[in-house]
């Protein structure tokens, strides 16, 4: 049946979710019609009607936003198990355990308070890219089935932590901080800590949608100042920080240093070829060359692929790759876990691992290979103009000798001097950057390259970073 169209802002509709600024270019009637049409494409896929898990994050807007979403979804037929307020991966979670078709977590993830927007999941995997376009298209064109369906609460978050417990195998405790930055997985923290052996001291555990602590994102240094100086004042054996929805991970040592994404994911891939020798390894395109020569040289497979998890989770099933992580925090687990994104289990699985290696962190931090590296660095830039100056980039470099371009996400320039990596965030309106050299004097001479391409659209690198 045709309802009155409505016109989402195009802006929202991004690659890998739906995302947007609350009562601007996201609104309540958005929600409702998402749920409509989320609901439809569902039952058209499937071919009878959809059972549907919803999840909400500790945003402000996200109870009203979860309650037109649940509408929409009853207005198109669909059968919806409301799991209420939690991080995302307990939404995968949950659409696991249930046997549900698919399921839709309400969530601005590690963006402002005023942000706010819904990842979706259908028939085992990410439902984004031209899905989400589709449900676009759709929502315009107002041709959705109509039904009567049903909606039940039902609590997963016990179940959730109980299987994430599972992973700590040793009797041994650890004292750790942790910061879930007051976002959607302090509860579940709580619940975790009362069942693993140690010392846990939750800072910021309360959940708050306008963040007062600072900003729910843990791959930015500045905000794990908190979390570092917890540990250096408590002695403890490290730290662990959660984005707003509790899918990316930041992680302290226990000598404050921060463990970058693709440093951690060099840890667990070294652990795990211990026991599945010769598996494959997916990491996205900002990840260090250490990354790539470590897993090579422990006989496992190290792939490359784009930035985003949708991506990687699709790559990891094609692949059949038991671990994947990026340099945003993403781990991807599908040896003993489920292939998504869960920070609270990587945190458990890193926890484990320090466990048994019988070795602080700090030393199995520095056990790897050094290098001279920017961290990633993050360049305002619109949303309309941030893939012109990619494109426009790689048409400067792409007649250049001497030198690799590859264009599998964004432009990764590889040099005699190492490589640097210019990228536009599917998230953000941002450009993403990153610079890697064996030396210092190699990584000034690759930031100047990719400041001199910069420049050439009014960006200038070393008012962003220092050396």
């Amino acid at each position: 049946m045709k309802d009155a169209s409505i016109h989402l802002d195009s802006s929202i509709l991004r690659a890998y979710d739906i995302r947007g600024t609350v009562g601007d270019s996201l609104r309540l009637i958005d929600a409702h019609a998402i749920g409509q049409a989320f609901a439809t494409i569902a039952n058209r896929r499937i071919g009878r009607q959809p059972k549907l898990c919803v999840a909400y994050d500790g945003r402000v807007s996200s109870t009203d936003l979860e309650r037109e979403l649940v509408k929409g979804m009853l207005k198109s037929g669909a059968q919806v198990t409301r799991l209420g307020l939690g991080p995302t991966p307990m939404l995968y979670f949950g659409v696991h355990a249930l046997k549900h078709d698919g399921g839709v977590m309400i969530t601005g993830s590690h963006n402002p308070a005023n942000f706010n927007g819904f990842k979706l999941v259908l028939n085992g995997m990410p439902f984004w890219d031209d899905d989400i376009q589709h449900l676009g298209n759709l929502i315009s064109d107002g041709e959705f089935l109509e039904g009567e369906g049903v909606s039940t609460d039902f609590s997963i978050g016990q179940d959730y932590v109980q299987r994430i417990r599972q992973e700590y195998k040793s009797n041994t405790g650890l004292s750790v901080a942790w910061d879930p930055g007051n976002g959607a997985s302090g509860e579940v923290l709580q619940r975790l800590v009362e069942q693993l052996p140690g010392e846990h001291l939750i800072l910021n555990g309360s959940i708050d949608g306008t963040f007062p602590s600072h900003h729910p994102d843990p791959t930015i240094a500045e905000n794990l100042e908190e979390l570092i100086s917890a540990v250096i004042n408590n002695s403890c054996d490290l730290g662990i920080g959660f984005d707003g929805d509790g899918d990316r991970i930041g992680v302290v040592d226990d000598k404050g240093e921060i463990i970058w994404g693709d440093q951690l994911l060099t840890l667990y891939a070294k652990d795990l070829l211990r026991e599945m020798p010769g598996a494959t390894v997916i990491a996205d395109v900002k990840a260090s060359l250490v990354f790539f020569e470590e897993v090579a040289a422990k006989g496992g497979i190290p792939v490359m692929w784009r930035t985003g998890h949708s991506p990687i989770k699709s790559k990891m099933r094609e692949l059949n790759a038991p671990l994947a992580g990026e340099m945003s925090g993403h781990i991807f687990f599908s040896d003993r876990y489920y292939g998504f994104d869960d920070a609270i289990y990587a945190a458990v699985r890193l926890l484990d691992l320090v466990v048994r290696s019988q070795n602080p962190l700090s030393k199995l931090r520095e056990s790897l290979p050094k290098t001279c590296h920017t961290p990633e660095i993050r360049i305002p830039c619109s949303d309309s103009h941030k893939f012109q100056i990619i494109e426009a980039v790689y048409e400067s470099l792409a007649e250049l000798k001497g030198i690799e371009v590859n264009r599998l996400d964004g432009v990764r320039v590889t040099t005699q001097d190492g490589w640097w990596l210019l990228r536009a965030s599917n998230t953000q309106p941002v450009l993403v950057a990153r610079c890697e050299g064996k030396t210092k004097t190699q990584l000034e001479n690759l930031k100047l390259m990719l400041n001199q391409e910069l420049k050439k659209h009014d960006i200038d690198l070393e008012n962003l970073i220092s050396s």
